[in-house]
């Protein structure tokens, strides 16, 4: 069986018509403690610990897996890096692999390449284990029960359509160190028919031809909560090729299977359907409400206010209906254009022509938020100071891809402002991809001598400066609050005039 029984890593994979021996079953309790050992178990089904054709039932107080294994995760940014740690955490044996070798130094060094709030401490306690190590070469891989591809898709130069190139690139280099049955796992957010193309290249190049397998189980993850994501997810969905790699997957999540966590199995196409699904969906809601924004800014209604009467309905739920400045980074944006180019080409494209509409509102928030900046300083930017707390495009994060923030900033300081921006986390980033702004070293620095602050990134420490010390040091009392986060009164009674996406003036 393909990343099952027989495979390396220590399981004992014979298969026979004995009966059971159940000095042979370990516990999962019993199995953190031994995890370093490779224990002579067989496969998994459900909850069931299997050796040959004979099962025992776990009791309401243990469950039962096997040993632990040894997976492969090909390309280790945020997806792959955060995969990578995370398994090992579960006690598997793990290699990283990715073509940066600048990348690979620093993660085999604890440093994790981008901020995510604990993941140095999985990265570093893993490190230190023997469980977890990364390399440039993909003949480490050879060895590896199921292989994990976590590669990047981002937006073509020029299209909406995702550029797989660093898809195909890991599934051919994989591919020719797959010399015996195994699984391989794609992970990456791809277009509906990847999975077909890349399971029939794997079978292609790979030495071990048709004993090669393909499963899909697209990530889930939220930047600032991506360890939390991985070790306690909300459902675990698989797309498989066989019915049988099914058991292989449940064992190597079997630690988050043993603490009920969803688990949901379905063809390749559902599987990678799921995700961009679950984006677009995210999307549309978000820009939902900021086209509520709209009608309210013309009505003189808040958008506040409605959100949280909107949110009560156990129908709609809050999550993801705060109007302001939309979306970003790396997923959302980009994933609802794959998804239209994907419908093109399938020739289903006027089902998913709402989606352009989404993305229009979503960008309409950003000319909105300029718009008010050059209200607020009379009409020019030129020879205006503005001050920008955020760069990230969301908090907890330093990823200022396709970030809102900086995006509203380059603008205003394309039309003649002198721009300073603040962030927390992302500066580094941010003066890679924008060296024209000024960048300030606190919050309050950056609003000295500004003629209007702008808060386009909601970190909490923005809420708590004061809006008296803020005031002291700027020339003029103007403060766009893009993300709604900053309590009105308080400003205002600080002497501010301020503006609310989807809010009243006063």
């Amino acid at each position: 069986m393909p990343g099952g029984a027989g495979a390396s890593g220590g399981v004992n994979g014979a298969q026979d018509n004995s009966t059971v021996d159940v000095s042979q079953i370990v516990s999962v309790h019993d199995l953190h403690d031994s995890c370093e050992g490779h224990l002579g178990i067989g496969h998994v089904v459900g909850a069931v610990a299997v050796r040959g054709s004979h099962s025992v039932e776990p009791t309401d107080q243990h469950r039962y897996y096997p040993a632990h294994m040894r997976l492969s995760v090909i390309g280790t940014g945020y997806l792959g890096a955060t995969h990578a740690a995370c398994m090992a955490s579960l006690g598997h044996e793990v290699i990283g692999v990715d073509t940066d070798a600048q990348k690979v130094t620093m993660l085999n060094s604890g440093v994790v390449p981008f901020f995510e709030p604990g993941l140095p401490e999985v990265l570093q306690e893993q490190l230190a284990s023997g469980r977890l190590r990364f390399d440039t070469d993909f003949a480490g891989v050879a060895d590896a029960d199921v292989h994990f591809i976590c590669v990047g898709t981002p937006q073509k130069p020029s299209a909406y359509g995702a550029d797989l190139t660093q898809v195909w690139a890991a599934t051919d280099a994989l591919a020719a160190q797959l010399s015996r049955p195994t699984l391989v796992v794609g992970k990456s957010t791809v277009p509906v028919g990847t999975a077909d193309a890349m399971l029939h290249r794997l079978r292609q190049n790979a030495p071990a031809g048709a004993g090669i397998d393909l499963a899909w189980n697209p990530e889930f993850l939220r930047e600032g909560h991506a360890v939390q994501d991985t070790l306690a997810p909300d459902r675990l969905v698989v797309g498989l090729t066989r019915p049988e790699d099914e058991a292989t997957l449940r064992r190597v999540y079997a630690d988050l299977l043993d603490r009920d966590v969803p688990w949901l199995t379905t063809d390749l196409a559902t599987a990678e359907l799921v995700k961009v699904s679950a984006n677009a969906f995210l999307a549309t809601k978000i820009s939902f409400i900021n086209a509520m924004a709209e009608v309210c800014e013309a009505t003189g209604a808040d958008v506040v206010t409605l959100s949280t009467a909107l949110g009560m309905d156990p129908r709609i739920g809050n999550q993801f209906l705060k109007a302001g400045l939309g979306f970003g980074g790396g997923c959302l944006p980009k994933d609802i254009r794959a998804f239209m180019a994907r419908a093109g080409e399938l020739g289903v494209d006027q089902a998913l022509t709402f989606l352009r509409e989404v993305d229009e509102i979503n960008l309409r928030r950003r000319s909105r938020a300029v718009d008010l900046a050059r209200e607020a300083v009379g009409g020019s930017f030129v020879d205006q100071q503005v001050a920008v707390w955020g760069a990230a495009f969301k908090p907890n994060s330093d990823d200022v891809r396709g970030s809102p923030a900086l995006d509203v900033a380059a603008a205003i300081y394309a039309e003649g402002a002198e721009v300073t921006v603040h962030d927390p986390q992302a500066m580094g980033n941010a003066k890679k991809s924008f060296p024209h702004l000024f960048y300030a070293s606190s919050a309050i620095e950056a609003v000295q001598g500004a003629d209007v602050l702008l808060l386009l990134t909601e970190w909490p420490e923005y809420q708590d400066v004061d809006p008296h010390v803020a005031g002291d040091l700027m020339r003029k009392l103007q403060v766009i609050d893009a993300r709604n986060a900053l309590d009105p009164h308080s400003w205002r009674s600080a002497g501010f005039r301020y503006r609310g996406l989807g809010r009243p003036l006063a």
